[in-house]
């Protein structure tokens, strides 16, 4: 394998993460630290918390990430970091832990997209992306489908979330059930033990009024109302709730339509690849599904494996070095984190 060596760090939420790597297709180094349990007993992510716990995990992770990839600091050729989006706080702390870095070996600053990164850290398991392949970006606050041209440079997006993204309504549909944070995993594992067909819930969207304007964007207010109220009419009644039947069938209405609206983004955009990414695309449903519907429309499904969905820094690693690989300018030495950074901007 040849390429920059490239060391990349992310801190968009509650994951530390530090990941190293030659090129877009050698993994030497991934090590992150959570501080997902400080924020259980909240029932979400509290972003002081999150920057404190990034503030203490920085140096340690970095060490680990070294020591695992066996190289010195002064062998790398590029330092990335996630710029945005994500909880303003805890990029602040990557970011500054990239500009020491940066400045004191000398080495370019790339402040990258994290979005992006879901999308490029395939790259380091199957290889560089086809021009053009469709993106499935699935993630806590991000429900999108992006044309992909170019990784380094040409991003487009054309379908989002317009309320609740996929993530949020499992985290939010997990709190109804009385269940622990992060959602997630938690109703994963509990929908394999129950009936997807159990309860009808809606498909948001996907009415043929919505599809006018709405065709590839995405909505899932409605089904995490739809939860509520059945739990609340079952209280009401004095029905007894089966759990794993409510997370099977809610499961089964998310991974739906995420994926219909994929596969039907291939058709319109004449895309035969897609790629699926972010937190929400370890779900095992979801991925099942993806395939299934993927192999029936003949596009090829690329998928990173679970571990490398969730945060981490060998995503923006990979993504660092698509970008050095392109020949792009580094940022500025003074960039700043941008919360709200757009996914079709890749570099800040």
């Amino acid at each position: 394998m040849s390429g920059p060596l490239v060391l990349g760090i992310e801190s968009s939420c509650d994951e530390t993460g530090v990941g190293i790597v030659r090129g877009t297709g050698e993994l030497l180094a991934n090590e992150v630290a959570s501080s997902v349990d400080l924020h259980a007993r909240f029932g979400g992510v509290v972003p002081e918390v999150a920057s404190r716990a990034h503030l203490e995990a920085m140096v340690p992770t970095l060490e680990r990430a070294l020591a695992k990839a066996d190289v010195d600091l002064t062998e790398v050729d590029a330092i990335a970091v996630t710029a945005g989006p994500g909880l303003m706080g805890s990029l602040v702390v990557g970011l500054a832990a990239a500009k020491a870095l940066a400045a004191s070996l000398h080495k370019p600053l790339y402040g990258l997209n994290h979005l992006v990164g879901h999308v490029g850290v395939d790259m380091i398991e199957h290889g560089p992306l086809p021009d053009p392949v469709l993106a499935l970006l699935v993630s806590g606050g991000h429900s999108q489908l992006l044309l992909v041209r170019d990784i380094a440079s040409d991003i487009t997006e054309v379908g989002t979330t317009i309320d609740d993204a996929a993530g949020e309504a499992y985290d939010k549909v997990a709190r109804l059930l009385g269940l622990p944070y992060p959602g997630g995993p938690v109703i994963d594992r509990l929908a394999q033990q129950g009936d997807p067909a159990a309860i009808a819930f809606p498909r948001g969207l996907t009415a043929r009024h919505d599809l006018e304007r709405h065709r590839f964007d995405y909505s899932f207010s409605g089904l995490k109302t739809a939860v509520a109220r059945y739990v609340e009419q079952a209280e009401v009644d004095g029905r007894p709730i089966s759990v794993p039947d409510v997370a099977a069938s809610f499961q089964e209405a998310v991974a739906d339509v995420l994926t219909a609206k994929a596969i039907d983004a291939c058709r319109h955009f004449g895309v035969d690849h897609i790629v699926l990414g972010g937190g929400v695309a370890a779900n095992s449903r979801l991925r099942g599904l993806m395939a299934e519907r993927a192999d029936d429309a003949g596009v090829v499904l690329r998928r990173p494996r679970p571990g490398l969905c969730t945060d981490n820094g060998v995503m923006i690693a990979v993504l660092g070095a698509a970008v050095v690989e392109a020949g792009r300018d580094p940022s500025d030495p003074g960039i700043s984190a941008d919360s709200g950074m757009p996914v079709m901007r890749v570099l800040a």
